[in-house]
């Protein structure tokens, strides 16, 4: 997640963004997207700021390159703050695998009925 300064126009935070990203696309990574939340007031104030453009960049790299990505994001007079978040692979998993095992549940419960009533 990137916060950026409000007096930024909106319509060029995705495109500057972009050129940051590539950092991430010539170590072999990938954006899979650039979601931007628009300007939101912040809970307390950054460099006197109390509202920030946010914007979420979902992407697969190595830590060496998401790293490089923090370090030129914090060098920016126009970052105010990032954070880099890991999502845990096995808990995902974990999650989907519970879901579609409820859902057959669901079917099979389903079809014993339909069967009952035949």
């Amino acid at each position: 997640m990137v916060i950026l300064d409000p007096s930024l126009d909106e319509r060029t935070v995705a495109p500057s963004l972009d050129t940051f990203l590539n950092v991430i696309r010539t170590t072999g990574g990938n954006v899979e997207k650039v979601e931007v939340w628009g300007k939101r007031r912040l809970s307390f104030e950054i460099n006197k700021n109390t509202e920030g453009i946010y914007a979420v960049l979902d992407l697969t790299s190595t830590p060496d390159a998401v790293k490089e990505l923090d370090r030129q994001l914090g060098l920016q007079e126009t970052v105010l703050r990032t954070k880099v978040l890991r999502r845990e692979p096995a808990k995902a998993a974990k999650l989907a695998a519970k879901a579609a095992a409820k859902a057959d549940a669901k079917s099979v419960k389903s079809a014993a009925r339909a069967a009952a009533r035949a």
